[in-house]
């Protein structure tokens, strides 16, 4: 856990370290999401559909998409 110090113009600076485990470099993007009192930031896929991709692989049991389409009959 890093301390930083927020500027007069509200920036902060992220530490080496956690640009490197980010994997970011200046002028790239980052998503900043607030959780209650605390800020998650992570980096902006270049794109959202690879970034999603296979999320919801194991969620459903195989054959769920064949059974909700028997349903539909």
């Amino acid at each position: 856990m890093r301390d930083v110090k927020l500027s007069s113009k509200y920036q902060i600076v992220i530490a080496r370290e956690i640009r490197e485990a980010l994997g970011v470099k200046a002028g790239d993007r980052l998503l900043v999401v607030p959780r209650g009192n605390a800020v998650i930031l992570l980096r902006k896929p270049k794109k959202y559909s690879k970034a999603i991709a296979g999320m919801g692989k194991d969620i459903y049991e195989s054959n769920y998409l064949n059974k909700e389409r028997e349903n539909w009959r």
